[in-house]
């Protein structure tokens, strides 16, 4: 017995312009779905402004109400929602949903090489290329030469797992193309083996006193005058309920703010029997999480709530840790992105870095990556005076 392969996930548009679309997922449970679900209408560039969430451990019903693009492509973001889900299996002729018997494969890898002439934004409309193609950035490293040559080192992976074949790299090489016009010199797509990608592990020649500022584990003492914990509040009651642990966090919105939460009750592998979420006026977000543990018991050791309230202050205070350093006659911009246990990052990340220097009409110089710890890092030179970014 099961739901219709078609009613798993069901979006229906709002009828006057402005208003929330409402996402309905109504599938089997599974620990992390509400992260994977968040995960996806992040990278799809979608906000969302209000969510419910009830499970009873085997079968969930959530809701999500969310804003963003005109551009949005509705019909693969259901595809891309649906293929989250417990796994389909075919009765009858008939498309039903079971749960799933064995963790999907690890991706495979492909090496995208790109050499081509510099110009300012080439970067982000690259980056922009690959998320439209759905091929998702594991590494990068990019270097500029003296001349003005650039040669762009991408490790991705498909979410339709079709770079393999030829037809699937001619389309990325028209959509670069496109973008690029004259200023591509050439580009190749190569699938490279374990040994080659276990080379993002974590890197050895960075300053420790860096990686130990840019990459916290837990709330620093001090923090810049834009941020501030007093902002963000997380309460623990295990009275309300006789079954579950009531979290109460109130905060103010940016972007991926649910992802972030659930993100992190994903990692200490937290269910979620009931939750809902909703933005109210001037940013302010509220939300109720009733939760349990793996063995379906409160949180009731205070070290282990402390834990979880300080990691999830942590997480709504600093989403990215950034810093600027300067070595020199050189700008480095670091900025560190969370990576879930599953190995997964932040969506869009290195896309909207990319964004926001184009928009301030900086020149990126080198990009190199890291894998340090639990977070992803970038390491961007850029090529102009440090009293840029600082002023």
């Amino acid at each position: 017995m099961g739901i219709l392969y078609d009613d798993v996930v069901i979006i229906r548009h709002s009828e006057k312009e402005g208003d929330p679309a409402v996402i309905t997922v109504n599938c089997p449970d599974k620990t992390g779905l509400g992260c994977d679900l968040c995960r996806i209408i992040l990278f799809f560039g979608l906000s969302i402004v209000r969510g419910d969430v009830s499970t009873d451990g085997k079968w969930c019903y959530i809701v999500f109400s969310v804003v963003g693009k005109s551009t949005t492509r509705w019909g693969l973001l259901k595809k891309r929602l649906v293929g989250a889900c417990p796994s389909c299996s075919s009765a009858s002729g008939i498309s039903y949903y079971t749960a799933e018997l064995q963790p999907p494969r690890p991706p495979d890898v492909f090496l995208l090489k790109l050499a081509c002439h510099d110009r300012k934004g080439l970067l982000h409309d690259v980056t922009g290329v690959l998320c439209e193609l759905e091929l998702t950035i594991k590494k990068v490293k990019v270097s500029t030469t003296p001349d003005g040559r650039v040669m762009d080192l991408f490790f991705v992976t498909d979410t339709r797992e079709l770079l393999h074949t030829n037809k699937r790299k001619e389309d990325t090489y028209d959509h670069l193309r496109a973008v690029m016009g004259n200023s591509m010199i050439s580009c190749d797509i190569e699938m490279v083996g374990p040994e080659i990608t276990a080379c993002s592990a974590e890197s050895s020649f960075l300053p420790t006193a860096i990686t130990e500022n840019i990459l916290p584990l837990q709330m620093p003492d001090e923090l810049p005058s834009s941020l501030t914990s007093t902002s963000v509040s997380v309460i623990m009651d295990n009275l309300l309920s006789p079954a579950h642990t009531l979290v109460q966090i109130v905060c103010q919105d940016h972007k991926g703010l649910l992802y972030d939460i659930m993100r992190t009750l994903k990692d200490y592998n937290i269910q979620i029997s009931y939750g809902r979420f909703y933005i109210k006026h001037r940013r302010t977000c509220e939300i109720d999480l009733f939760i349990m543990q793996a063995d379906g018991k409160k949180i009731v050791d205070p070290n282990k709530q402390k834990a979880l309230s300080s990691r999830l202050e942590m997480e709504l205070v600093r989403p990215l840790r950034v810093a600027v350093v300067s070595r020199g006659p050189d700008t480095e911009l670091m900025v560190a992105n969370p990576v879930e246990l599953s190995g997964k990052g932040r969506p869009l990340v290195f896309h909207d870095i990319t964004l926001a220097l184009t928009m301030l009409n900086s020149c990126i110089f080198s990009v190199l990556s890291y894998l340090l710890a639990w977070q992803y890092l970038l390491d961007i030179t850029l090529a102009f005076p440090s009293q840029q970014l600082t002023g």
